[in-house]
């Protein structure tokens, strides 16, 4: 039924211009904005759904994963202008913040925030 829809992810942000700062300046994404709504162009093809929401309550769980060849230069980078890494319970985290890769079960990975509050990650891509 789905297989050849362009199907997208969508999620709500508190301030759209703050949105596209962070993503568009911060994490350098190609964005665009129409209607109010900020689109996050990924590569491959992808597209994310970014609306505004006057009531907004971040997500407390992954909204978005970025599979990156590095994750601790990817840490090393984003903290250098200005990015906080999340650490949570259950998790072993390094300094940096990064949950070393645990066997074929888990990739490293380092969880962080955007503006609104939601929850984005940068993770080891798989080989």
């Amino acid at each position: 039924m789905f297989q050849e829809t362009r199907a997208f992810s969508s999620y709500s942000v508190g301030d759209i211009k703050k949105a596209r700062e962070f993503y568009g300046g911060t994490l350098g994404l190609r964005v665009s904005e129409e209607n109010g709504m900020l689109f996050l162009h990924l590569g491959g093809g992808g597209n994310v759904l970014l609306y505004p929401k006057d009531n907004h309550r971040a997500a407390d769980f992954t909204v978005l994963n970025f599979p990156v060849a590095d994750v601790e230069k990817t840490v090393d980078e984003l903290t250098s202008i200005g990015v906080t890494f999340e650490r949570y319970p259950g998790f072993e985290h390094d300094a940096k913040g990064i949950v070393r890769e645990q066997g074929e079960s888990m990739p490293s990975i380092a969880w962080f925030k955007d503006p609104a509050g939601n929850v984005l990650s940068v993770l080891s891509e798989s080989p």
